[in-house]
């Protein structure tokens, strides 16, 4: 019996030494089915409008309503959860979502489908830290690879949101949200497993980390340079979102506006966006496991510049061609960033990833209220022509400390 009784401790370190592609995977799964869910809001947008005779300003606060919830949430759940694991709580997450998709699928008032928005939001909100924490403990030191296969399922579903409710939502109404719900069952099953093997593998991830935090915080920055460096990502972080949320919210009213497609065919072109997304995303973390991050931050940010000064002046062919050169270059950046930060302040997963999580979210639903008041005192077109510099903002990329040189350097 003594023998059987160590194999098992023995499996587990194993397991937790190298690259678990399972949980990898079923957490992707997991992520395409949350943000699928979630992008149906921006999604039934045009119909919603339509039914209850919104502004774009109360559109603009339907999204915020989603993002304050999840980005005010997804530091404090971090935080907590880094004191105190809790491995089943991406099922009672994934709990709400379930909730909030069944309120939406009957709102007949404004403020019913902001209470239902919310708590989708929540659900984001618990989600998110938690899952990019057990992504981490899973990739076998291959952290931006990790990262990217977790975000990827995210952004591929976020281009599954629209295509799907142009297919479902858009001609049969907005009751058909309901059948997203069966959606959130699946994940709520594949997120319970999950936590079973969280909780079998933490004591060890534990002990892994302890160790790991004692080495990295002699080879980091100081805490100044660290707050410092941290204030520099936060900078590229509204950069990045503040623009794909003119993109994700109004990319739809645009093409309407512009070019007279249909709603269908409008969701359809944000399909494609949301895709090159996807792609960016799974391309941008194992390059910058290989190249160093900064790099990888430095040309997705400043990179799309030349193609989002262009977008909002070409014809309808050139639109979609550049959308979604913008959706690779663009996307590429957030798993960078996000390690980079991870490495920065190492032994606060959670916390890191919820402050980073959060701030898109805030930097989104703040970003859809100001744009959507924007557009009503001025046009569409005049938003995109405005989004269209943000992107510069990425040259404080050059700021950032080389922190992975200097470990390549200590380490000889």
């Amino acid at each position: 019996m003594a023998p059987l009784l160590q194999e098992a401790p023995d499996k587990v370190r194993q397991a937790a030494e190298g690259t678990v592609f399972p949980v990898l995977f079923a957490l992707s799964i997991s992520h395409l089915l949350n943000d699928t869910l979630q992008s149906l809001i921006p999604s039934i947008y045009p119909l919603v409008k339509d039914t209850l005779q919104l502004s774009f300003s109360q559109v603009g606060l339907i999204t915020l309503s989603f993002q304050l919830t999840a980005s005010l949430l997804q530091p404090l759940v971090g935080w907590y959860t880094d004191r105190k694991p809790m491995p089943y709580s991406l099922a009672i997450g994934m709990g709400f979502s379930l909730l909030g998709l069944v309120l939406l699928s009957q709102a007949a008032t404004f403020p019913l489908v902001l209470i239902s928005v919310a708590l989708i939001g929540m659900g984001s909100a618990i989600f998110h830290p938690e899952a990019s924490r057990m992504a981490r403990m899973a990739s076998g030191g291959r952290h931006g690879m990790a990262q990217s296969l977790f975000q990827v399922g995210g952004n591929a579903g976020s281009s599954f949101g629209p295509l799907l409710a142009a297919l479902i939502i858009v001609p049969f109404g907005q009751g058909n949200v309901l059948w997203f719900s069966l959606g959130a069952l699946l994940a709520i099953v594949i997120l319970y497993r999950l936590g079973g093997w969280y909780s079998l593998h933490l004591p060890h991830h534990k002990r892994k980390s302890t160790a790991a935090t004692g080495q990295m915080q002699q080879e980091v920055l100081s805490k100044k340079k660290v707050v410092y460096a941290l204030a520099i990502l936060l900078v590229l972080i509204f950069s990045k979102y503040f623009y794909m949320t003119s993109m994700h919210s109004y990319f739809t009213f645009f093409l309407i506006q512009k070019f007279g497609v249909s709603v269908q065919s409008s969701q359809v072109y944000l399909f494609l966006f949301l895709f090159a997304v996807a792609a960016g995303t799974f391309i941008g973390g194992p390059v910058g496991d290989r190249i160093g991050r900064k790099w990888v931050i430095w040309i997705s940010i400043v990179g799309a510049t030349p193609f989002t000064l262009l977008l909002p002046y070409v014809d309808l062919f050139w639109t979609a061609v550049l959308s979604m050169c913008i959706g690779v270059i663009i996307s590429s950046a957030f798993s960078a960033i996000l390690v980079y930060a991870q490495e920065l302040v190492p032994g606060r997963i959670g916390t890191i990833s919820g402050l980073f999580f959060g701030f898109a979210f805030g930097m989104a639903g703040i970003g859809s209220a100001v744009l959507g008041e924007l557009a009503d005192r001025t046009s569409i077109q005049y938003v995109f022509e405005l989004c269209a510099f943000l992107p510069l903002l990425g040259m404080v990329t050059w700021l950032l400390p080389d922190v992975e040189r200097r470990r390549i350097l200590k380490g000889r």
